[in-house]
């Protein structure tokens, strides 16, 4: 397993930049998830990793090794020590599945013996031994993308980089899969760069998850610090349910607690250490609660979600706004007037 370290890339595609003066470290053996909306650069930054792209600017190490360098040249993608896990999975339909996992091992002209040896090997991991000589159509999706998974281990490579993997299966088999990348990692503890734009998945599986946007990387954190502690607006917004709301004056963070106003009234929030005044919070579902004080709001929806129900609340200081509150109890019918308390909110350190 070798670390991936990037810094100050970018790549452009005519005046757009796709990936905008990236740096990110991925210890050896971590899994770290590229998220982000669509358009955001993170299957750009894979590329420029495996080697399919070349940056603009900066410089790409895998392990002690650098394989590109802005203007002077790169490691071709086949010496890079990398294996790729793509969203198709792309398997020859006239060869079986163990010729398919064999395939680029006879393209490296690694000797027969030794080729039947990591053959058998990446199966089992994958746990499709017993399916060696079927062909890729009697497989189930699940299987066949264990089989592009087989494929990808069998060449024993340092870094692994996978591309959407999950995003042709249906829930059932993409929940069965993430388990499945789970067990793997846990047992090879291969360095594993994991591209999606869902963040169920990203926070399920990675150690680290890295939000991108706009070719930008917003932030980097484990997934509870990334959730509960976002760095900007744009984080706040796209991972989990965060509100984005204005506080009505700037707000002077410090660790631990701050006090804030929000719609007229005193709330608190966590906050980190700020060299500039905050001007806005995140507040999520579960932090809200409805009691005798607070903000003042009337019920718009209520969206039963199983466990709980989560109210759409139109703030009356601001029609605009929708607050979602996670409730538990019996819903207040559509048009009732309620008060929300913020129980737990974040103050974003930086403002939108």
């Amino acid at each position: 397993m070798d670390a991936v370290s990037l810094r100050s890339v970018s790549k452009h595609f005519g005046a757009k930049a796709a990936v905008a003066e990236v740096d990110l470290d991925v210890a050896a053996g971590e899994f770290v998830a590229l998220l982000g909306p669509s358009g955001c650069g993170k299957t750009t930054l894979l590329r420029l990793l495996a080697g399919f792209e070349e940056p603009d600017t900066g410089v790409i190490a895998i392990g002690p090794r650098e394989v590109a360098r802005a203007r002077q040249g790169s490691v071709p993608p086949e010496q890079r020590g990398v294996g790729m896990v793509f969203q198709s999975h792309a398997l020859w339909p006239h060869m079986t599945v163990g010729e398919n996992v064999e395939y680029a091992l006879k393209i490296r002209k690694i000797s027969s013996a030794e080729r039947q040896r990591q053959v058998e090997r990446a199966l089992a991991t994958v746990g499709l031994a017993a399916r060696r000589d079927s062909a890729p159509e009697t497989l189930s999706g699940g299987e066949r993308q264990r089989v592009a998974l087989a494929r990808c281990l069998a060449m024993e490579p340092a870094v692994v980089l996978m591309d959407e993997p999950l995003a042709s299966l249906d829930v059932h088999l993409r929940d069965s899969m993430q388990a499945e990348f789970h067990r793997l990692h846990r047992k090879l503890g291969a360095t594993i760069v994991y591209v999606t734009h869902d963040q169920s998945e990203a926070m399920a599986l990675a150690d680290r998850v890295a939000v991108f946007d706009q070719g930008r990387l917003q932030q980097v954190a484990q997934p509870r610090a990334l959730y509960a502690e976002p760095a900007t607006a744009m984080v706040a917004d796209f991972v989990g349910r965060g509100m984005v709301v204005p506080l009505d004056t700037p707000v002077s963070g410090r660790a631990g607690s701050v006090e804030a106003r929000l719609w007229g009234e005193a709330i608190h929030l966590r906050s980190t250490r700020s060299a500039a005044p905050s001007t806005q919070a995140c507040l999520r579902p579960e932090g809200l609660v409805l009691g005798p004080e607070g903000i003042a709001a009337k019920v718009d929806r209520a969206v039963f979600e199983g466990a709980a129900t989560i109210l759409h609340c139109r703030v009356e200081r601001a029609p605009d706004v929708l607050l979602r509150v996670l409730h538990r109890a019996a819903p207040p019918a559509e048009g009732t007037p309620v008060k929300i308390a913020v129980s737990d909110g974040w103050l974003l350190p930086e403002a939108a």
